[in-house]
């Protein structure tokens, strides 16, 4: 598919100030309207709206001092070789972003739901995988390569965070936690099978946010959006829940502010691993995983991309072990890059495809 001639040349290169503002503006608008939908003032910290402002105000005005810190601390992106050309020149640019913006939203969820139980629970899972992501990031830092930790070790850490959080659920949480809500009010009961499932969603969702971490802005805005929307679905569940996801979401714009194209930092592994390991604890904490898995489907498609690209590459190898691509790289957006879209497109469409699920699942659920 010419994409140049079929989609850059019918479409408005926009500029990454103004894929921030119409993020904000959605993400505000959005927040508004679920909270009167909810019988909520915008303007009480119970609501979406509220924690949603301030975190992102709060982020934004860090990161005027901790980008400065950060490059100051040479915490430079090593860039992929192998990746699109067009990224060499952000060599250099700060990383580990993930550091001022996560725990942003974390002490502000933490001090506006009062320290709520099940807030806390997600917040140390976050934090948690944070943790991971940081000595991943520094790994890469250190050495001066793009290959950070090992991947068995990463795995190893991931999936041991999400079975101790299942060990705190089957703790604290009553039978019915081992079902999932379908559409129509359908309820499979997965009994201990749940549990397996339950810790490969949040490897696989931390990996899946880590995978989408590819071109300015494009992480931390999709984040928001599914956020947003899995906070609007959590509060007849959990309002503390409800505030969590609205302050996350909020870091993620204030980051953007930064992370916009062409980007200031970025998040790193500190920041993309935390982020997918909130969206999957609260997920799970409400019984929402059908409703996660819609909000987080273009990270879905992101991972899938990258297990198709190795699987083809395998299967077509020749007696000279090469095989064929089935993209021209992969993740996907990286593909697209390649195929000749711009960075602002990409994310422009990324964002209007997310909008779109958010609302249908506040629309559905």
């Amino acid at each position: 598919m010419d994409t140049k001639s079929s989609f850059s040349e019918r479409s408005l290169n926009v500029s990454g100030i103004t894929l921030l503002a119409l993020l904000a503006v959605g993400l505000s608008l959005f927040a508004v309207i679920l909270d009167w939908r909810g019988d909520r003032f915008p303007v009480q910290i119970a609501s979406l709206t509220l924690p949603l402002v301030v975190s992102a105000l709060v982020t934004a005005a860090l990161g005027f001092w901790a980008v400065p810190a950060l490059q100051a601390l040479k915490m430079g992106q090593i860039v992929r070789e192998d990746g699109p050309q067009t990224h060499l020149r952000k060599a250099g640019t700060p990383t580990m972003g993930g550091v001022f913006f996560i725990p942003v939203a974390v002490i502000v969820a933490l001090v506006a739901s009062g320290f709520a139980a099940d807030v806390v629970a997600v917040a140390t899972v976050t934090l948690a995988y944070g943790g991971i992501g940081l000595l991943d990031d520094w790994q890469i830092i250190r050495y001066r390569s793009n290959k950070g930790i090992s991947p068995r070790v990463k795995l190893g850490l991931q999936l041991a965070v999400g079975v101790l959080f299942c060990l705190w659920l089957v703790w604290t949480q009553p039978a019915s936690m081992t079902t999932i809500n379908l559409p129509l009010g359908i309820v499979l009961p997965l009994g201990l099978l749940f549990w397996p499932i339950a810790v490969f969603v949040l490897a696989a969702e931390s990996n899946a946010t880590n995978l989408t971490d590819g071109v300015d802005g494009l992480a931390a805005g999709t984040c928001a959006i599914a956020l947003l929307g899995l906070g609007a679905i959590a509060a007849p569940v959990s309002l503390g829940l409800t505030i969590f996801c609205a302050c996350m979401s909020g870091s993620c714009l204030g980051f953007v502010v930064h992370n916009r194209n062409p980007a200031k930092v970025f998040m790193g592994d500190t920041g993309s691993l935390a982020l997918g390991g909130a969206l999957a604890a609260v997920g799970l904490l409400t019984q929402n995983l059908w409703v996660l898995f819609i909000l987080s489907l273009l990270f879905f498609v992101e991972s899938l991309s990258v297990i198709a690209q190795v699987a083809y590459y395998k299967a077509t190898k020749d007696e000279n072990g090469v095989g064929k691509r089935l993209f021209k790289m992969s993740p996907f957006h990286n593909h697209l890059e390649l195929s000749g879209w711009s960075e602002t497109q990409i994310v422009g469409v990324f964002y209007l495809v997310n909008g779109i699920l958010a609302v249908l699942c506040v629309i559905w659920g």
